[in-house]
């Protein structure tokens, strides 16, 4: 789903989507609708425009992760501020992409979106952890999670292999590639992992990494 208040950037979005193979589902130009429409049509992933005329992407993100919280949403933004990025990864991003991405990694973020990776325009990625680790050193932002000091689950070593390079920002690709592993692969481990420690996505998981200073 494509939610943006620009036609003719939704429409060529939408297009450059839909010529690559992905199905299309829905589009929308203000924020408030797209919660109602995305509740109905249901898609995996929304690409989502930050400044909406009704409310803001972060309203939406809000609304869509209340709606289907399975579902991804990679911001597409003309706006590169970190208190965007933060703003926007917190309320419950996968990733965050620039306007000014070619069309290539454009949707080579929609397809790793999918697959649950984090993507960000180079340069944010680094911003983002290092959002975590000031989190992670001040107890009150850990706040709703599990307790640092808590027993940590029984995880594998290669579970604990992986996460720790989670947590250094490696894409599953980089990951599986270090270990000689497949890609899906490395996708469950991820998912055995989110299991075990009552995760939801590999933002949540990066940040637990960080926690547990996993990420040296």
């Amino acid at each position: 789903m494509v939610v943006d208040d620009h036609p003719m950037w939704r429409e060529g979005v939408a297009r450059d989507l839909a010529e690559a193979g992905h199905d299309v589902v829905a589009t929308s130009g203000e924020g408030r609708q797209a919660v109602r429409v995305a509740a109905a049509a249901r898609p995996e992933v929304v690409v989502l425009d930050l400044q909406l005329p009704d409310i803001s992407g972060v309203e939406v993100i809000h609304g869509l992760r209340a709606a289907l919280p399975e579902v991804r949403v990679l911001m597409l933004s003309a706006s590169g501020e970190q208190q965007d990025v933060l703003d926007a990864v917190k309320a419950g991003a996968t990733g965050y992409l620039v306007k000014s991405a070619g069309p290539a990694e454009f949707l080579d973020a929609v397809r790793r979106t999918a697959a649950g990776e984090p993507v960000f325009t180079p340069g944010l990625a680094g911003l983002v952890l290092g959002e975590y680790r000031r989190l992670a050193a001040d107890p009150v932002g850990a706040g709703g999670r599990r307790d640092p000091g808590d027993p940590a689950p029984r995880l594998t070593d290669r579970e604990t292999e992986v996460l720790r390079l989670v947590a250094k920002g490696l894409s599953y690709r980089q990951i599986a590639e270090r270990f000689g592993l497949s890609h899906r692969t490395v996708q469950n481990h991820v998912q055995n992992t989110l299991g075990k420690l009552q995760l939801h996505n590999r933002v949540e998981l990066t940040r637990y990494a960080i926690e547990r200073g996993l990420d040296g």
